[in-house]
């Protein structure tokens, strides 16, 4: 199977290089990190084992041509750009994988190739890049994924079976977008709120104003999903209450350590989203709005 990943990056990387010891696997990538690509292999640090290993990798999507599989592992702020880039990858037979952070991805990119192209995921994975051609991996190592309708299909097996093989975790849940939807409301939230705070988890969830705030944050996410007809589990705010109760004190999310960071972010497709789809849905999200804001003030004081 020929697999492109766009995007080398921490999930893109660590991915790619697991999945390249038993697929034909090509990578979209760019600057100082194609060149250690090109020049040493890609390299990965990682408790589930070391690797190196020589890969095929260019800026020119054209050299690769049509594969079986894409999987676009790029932040959400540079998704526009990944769609054009791709074209040249996508045959008729082709599907799109998106793993972005947010749940509009596979609606921007079935704009442009249509939603049977488009197989929607969320990736749980820790990873970054250390260095070029360098991928260093903390943690976890899963894809969910579906067809848009849910339906059961070949090209969803296929790519589960090389995910596991390649020592991978995959998952093709009954309902994708459920599982795209719980994922989102159990980041965003203390996503908004680390940024406005500067805090980690340890202290959102255990300073009462903090853990209301979150807890109503969550709770919004709940309800814009319910109103757009997103089958979420009914005790979804106290299951993901539980699930930050056991994070690290000192965790933050990648929203908060870019925008502190003064780096690009991915703001407007998490908590932006929120206000965004909430109003489409006519669903109050007075506290994800109040945090939009003061994030965005804090990415314009930075420059971004």
């Amino acid at each position: 199977m020929r697999i492109g990943i766009v995007g080398a990056g921490g999930v893109g990387g660590y991915f790619g290089a697991r999945l390249a010891a038993g697929q034909d696997v090509a990578f979209v990538a760019r600057g100082k990190h194609l060149e250690a690509l090109k020049a040493d292999g890609l390299v990965v640090r990682s408790p589930a084992g070391d690797l190196q290993l020589p890969v095929q990798a260019t800026s020119v999507p054209a050299e690769i041509g049509p594969v079986d599989y894409v999987l676009i592992c790029v932040k959400t702020w540079q998704l526009p750009e990944a769609i054009d880039t791709i074209r040249p990858l996508v045959g008729p037979d082709t599907a799109i994988i998106t793993v972005q952070n947010g749940v509009e991805a596979p609606d921007q990119v079935a704009e442009v190739y249509g939603r049977d192209a488009v197989l929607p995921g969320a990736a749980e994975v820790i990873a970054y890049v250390e260095s070029p051609g360098v991928i260093r991996h903390l943690g976890n190592g899963k894809l969910n994924f579906g067809e848009w309708d849910n339906a059961a299909t070949p090209r969803t097996g296929l790519l589960r079976d090389a995910f596991i093989a390649a020592g991978l975790q995959a998952t093709v849940p009954d309902d994708i977008w459920a599982a795209m939807w719980t994922k989102f409301l159990s980041v965003v939230p203390g996503g908004g709120l680390g940024t406005a705070t500067g805090a980690g988890y340890g202290v959102l969830r255990t300073h009462p104003a903090t853990r209301r705030l979150l807890t109503e944050a969550i709770t919004e996410i709940r309800d814009v999903a319910l109103a757009r007809g997103i089958g979420v589990a009914e005790d979804v705010v106290p299951r993901t209450l539980a699930w930050i109760d056991q994070l690290p004190p000192d965790g933050t999310t990648s929203l908060q350590r870019d925008l502190i960071a003064g780096r690009p972010s991915e703001l407007d497709a998490w908590t932006g989203a929120v206000v965004r789809l909430g109003a489409e849905s006519g669903v109050p999200t007075p506290v994800n709005s109040f945090l939009f804001e003061l994030a965005g003030a804090r990415a314009l004081a930075a420059g971004n």
